[in-house]
């Protein structure tokens, strides 16, 4: 089933796709405030953040997993509908935490886990090794593991992307379309991926700065939607808006909920 009833001319809402906000729109703070941050502003869905500015840090993870797991199950407000494990592939504890990553999924009922590709130096075939393993941690527990696209990573290109995907069978892709617009000649076309896309976090971007206000960028939010409608696209839009400098960020994220929402 698809997850849009699709027409040339209008695109109606699906009770599939879902709009969220990463935890990482607002920074500081525990994570059951963040939730209550983003259900007074309307969501009702979160992607976690586990990074170095996240609210759960990659060396707190073990420590806090109780509490992460606890917040997740009794919260009335917020369903948590994804991860974003932000850490280094070449950290040197990795796998052992991305273990304990793909627990926590299956303990909050989390289907979807975001990593980031590395870096050009990692050979391709190691690349391939490395995620393939990956997809087989989670799948064991459940999880779809998705590969974040990202400048200056593996994934920098698309065509790259779905080779990584045709040879780790199972791996998914998280899409950040601002990857792909930001410093770019012209937007480097994703259309040859969209069929491995199991998360997409977005902001507005124009070709020199990676973050503007909604609105003043130069992503086509309606045209972006339509595409994820041809494809089938049935899992959750996930607004990922750092503060800006003098720009109110409660404001900025109410208005890419409603925008997101107008097209769904």
């Amino acid at each position: 089933m698809s997850a849009f009833i699709f027409d040339e001319k209008d695109v109606r809402r699906s009770r599939i796709v879902i709009v969220a906000a990463s935890t990482n729109c607002i920074p500081n703070l525990p994570l059951q405030e963040i939730f209550d941050r983003l259900a007074d502003l309307e969501y009702t869905n979160a992607e976690i953040a586990i990074d170095e500015n996240g609210c759960v840090k990659p060396e707190e993870l073990a420590t806090k997993f109780d509490q992460v797991v606890h917040v997740c199950r009794t919260s009335r407000r917020i369903t948590p509908t994804a991860l974003y494990w932000g850490v280094e592939p070449a950290h040197p504890q990795y796998l052992e935490l991305f273990n304990t990553v793909c627990r926590l999924a299956k303990a909050t009922k989390i289907v979807v886990i975001t990593v980031r590709a590395s870096t050009h130096e990692m050979p391709f075939n190691n690349e391939v090794e490395r995620l393939t393993e990956l997809v087989r941690i989670g799948m064991n527990e459940g999880v779809v593991v998705g590969l974040n696209t990202e400048i200056g990573r593996l994934t920098e290109s698309p065509d790259t992307v779905g080779s990584l995907c045709r040879l780790a069978p199972g791996l998914g892709v998280t899409l950040d379309p601002s990857h792909y617009i930001y410093n770019q000649t012209k937007p480097r076309d994703f259309d040859g991926i969209l069929d491995y896309v199991c998360h997409i976090r977005l902001r507005d971007t124009t070709k020199t700065n990676f973050q503007v206000r909604i609105g003043q960028g130069v992503l086509e939010f309606g045209r972006f939607v339509i595409q994820l409608a041809k494809a089938g696209y049935q899992r959750t839009l996930c607004v990922d808006l750092a503060p800006l400098p003098d720009v109110d960020p409660t404001a900025e994220l109410r208005k890419m909920r409603l925008l997101l929402e107008s097209l769904l």
